[in-house]
């Protein structure tokens, strides 16, 4: 027979049910409670930085992608506006925090946050592992793998934002650090400031599914949504204020102009020419005539078919005089014995004693190269104790332009 409960005590079981659900443990939980910051930003201020997340950081998936290898996917985000220090009681675990400060386009900064384990096999997939059990201890070469890889995803960030404002958008180099969400303070002297959060979810080919959190101010958030309404167009300069009305005009008299003396026998008059009024130009082919423009045209003018002297196909000669001011000069001669492709985890894994394959069988030839072009193949030889090689044979220009692509 079940005991009766009062109302204080049901409340208090499911307040403690509810605090340790294995999402809100994961980070991803319900959003941070919003209630005292929602009339910041209004619905449609809120729809508008979903629609630019979404589209910009599907750039920067599709870059991300790219760079390791795998298929990436990051939905639709959630956008929320909380002080900061609501948003690190909500998710208290270490965090990757990318700062990237926009130096053109916009003013402020862009914060990215990535779990520390989510980074973790990021690192490891950059570094020419395949994920499954990547070094959770994150040392300076996996933050800088992780760096490199959220600079790429930010340069894709910001090309996408450059075509959607119509303005171009620059980044700065982005600032990688490792924070305890649970035990520091990200911003302390602005901790009780609202912040809006974008939460997107985020997908690695089944090696990642986690949520990644873009955290910047209001202002740069209603600059962006500024920027997207109205298309990066520059404001209409203001119409020019209507000109003064005219005077009236006194009324009209009869004038009469004075006689003017004959013009001397056998002396030629000609009216100055008129000249076109400023800013227009008549079409080609007319002149002025008085007040009338008449069509310039030339008629019985001379035309011939151009002609061009025939190519020649004889051999060109070659003066030897000039080809010997040159004969002195020094060039570079290089015999590549082979070439591989190894990642980063590889090379730093080479110690003394390690063997690197190359590209080439044993007894093929080796390539000789002048200046750095291809010219030549040949075989290794031995000569008192020196390598050299014996060339057997010259490259034709076809193969030489080959090389080149």
């Amino acid at each position: 027979m079940m005991s009766d409960l009062s109302q204080a005590e049901i409340d208090a079981l499911l307040a403690g049910s509810g605090g340790d659900s294995s999402d809100d443990s994961a980070g991803g939980g319900a959003p941070p409670d919003t209630s005292d910051t929602d009339d910041i930003l209004s619905p449609m201020e809120k729809d508008a930085l979903g629609e630019i997340g979404n589209i910009s950081m599907g750039s920067a998936a599709t870059t991300l992608s790219t760079l390791l290898g795998h298929k990436v996917s990051i939905t639709t985000p959630s956008v929320s506006v909380a002080p900061m220090n609501v948003i690190q009681q909500h998710y208290p675990l270490p965090y990757l925090v990318v700062e990237v400060a926009y130096t053109v386009g916009i003013d402020g900064n862009n914060v990215f946050a990535i779990q520390a384990t989510d980074a973790a096999v990021i690192a490891d997939l950059m570094m020419g592992g395949d994920g499954t059990n990547p070094d959770h201890e994150l040392n300076e070469i996996h933050m800088s793998a992780v760096g490199e890889a959220m600079n790429q995803m930010m340069g894709a960030v910001a090309t996408s934002l450059s075509t959607m404002f119509n303005k171009k958008i620059d980044i700065s180099p982005p600032k990688v650090n490792l924070v305890d969400f649970g035990k520091e303070d990200l911003a302390a002297d602005k901790s009780t400031e609202p912040m809006v959060r974008a939460a997107f979810r985020m997908e690695v080919d089944g090696l990642i599914d986690s949520e990644i959190m873009q955290i910047i101010s209001v202002k740069v958030a209603k600059e962006m949504v500024d920027s997207l309404m109205s298309g990066g167009e520059e404001p209409a300069p203001a119409p020019a204020p209507d000109p003064a009305p005219a005077p009236a005009s006194a009324p009209q008299q009869s004038y009469s102009p004075p006689p003017q003396a004959a013009p001397p026998p056998q002396q030629a008059y000609a009216p100055p020419p008129q000249q076109p009024q400023q800013g227009y130009y008549p079409p080609p082919g007319y002149g002025y005539g008085g007040n009338q423009m008449q069509p310039n045209v030339v008629t019985n003018m001379p035309v011939s078919p151009a002609q061009f002297t025939p190519l020649s196909v004889e051999p060109v000669q070659i003066n030897e005089a000039n080809i010997g001011l040159i004969l002195d000069v020094p060039l570079q001669v290089t015999v590549e014995l082979g070439r591989t492709k190894k990642t980063i985890k590889e090379i730093l894994d080479l110690t003394s004693g390690s063997i690197v394959e190359l590209d080439k069988l044993a007894g093929e030839p080796v390539e000789i190269q002048v200046n750095g072009h291809y010219l030549a193949k040949g075989e290794v030889v031995v000569i008192d104790e020196n390598f050299g090689v014996r060339i057997t044979e010259i490259a034709t220009p076809a193969e030489r332009a080959a090389h080149l692509a």
